[in-house]
């Protein structure tokens, strides 16, 4: 009984670590910094996306790693319910703030699936951080511009590699 409840204490620290790392905004300012000045960049636009796919690529991450794991379910779970709480917080703040009613987590719902089965369309390629790069251009209004594509290329690599490494620091993998 007592593993249990530490296997599941451990659990829920991993998914609230993953909450915490994924809103965390200091390599989306990062990635903001390497976008040139002169760029025709919808600026705000990318910062709002690359937010998006951080919490998309940290959630996909849980299940792409732990895919043959006993706490995948559980892991996945607690993360997007954080969200869920998260994305309600934000949904009411804009509606005081501007007046206008969205739902934050439908948003990245529909994100999520736009991803996936972008892709789910393309299993040839090799390094899905492409993909996942292309599309994010595409959402941001920006689908030929090189910077933005880079963008989110780089938010999705450096998401996945970020969950891949805590997972193997805290023995997960």
């Amino acid at each position: 009984m007592d593993k249990s409840k530490e296997e599941k204490s451990g659990i829920e620290k991993a998914g609230e670590d993953l909450f915490k790392f994924a809103a965390d905004r200091d390599d989306l300012k990062l990635i903001m910094s390497l976008l040139p000045e002169g760029a025709d960049i919808k600026r705000e636009t990318v910062e709002y996306e690359l937010q998006i796919l951080k919490f998309i690529s940290t959630g996909w991450s849980i299940t792409y790693f732990l895919d043959n794991s006993p706490h995948k379910d559980q892991l996945a779970e607690l993360y997007w319910e954080t969200f869920c709480q998260y994305s309600l917080n934000i949904s009411e703040a804009t509606d005081l703030m501007t007046g206008q009613k969205i739902d934050y987590f439908q948003i990245v719902k529909e994100r999520l699936e736009m991803y996936i089965e972008a892709m789910k369309a393309r299993p040839e390629t090799p390094e899905p951080a492409i993909i996942m790069g292309q599309e994010f251009a595409q959402t941001c209004g920006n689908v030929d511009d090189v910077f933005t594509v880079m963008a989110g290329s780089r938010m999705f690599k450096s998401t996945v590699g970020s969950v891949k490494e805590y997972f193997e620091k805290i023995q997960m993998l």
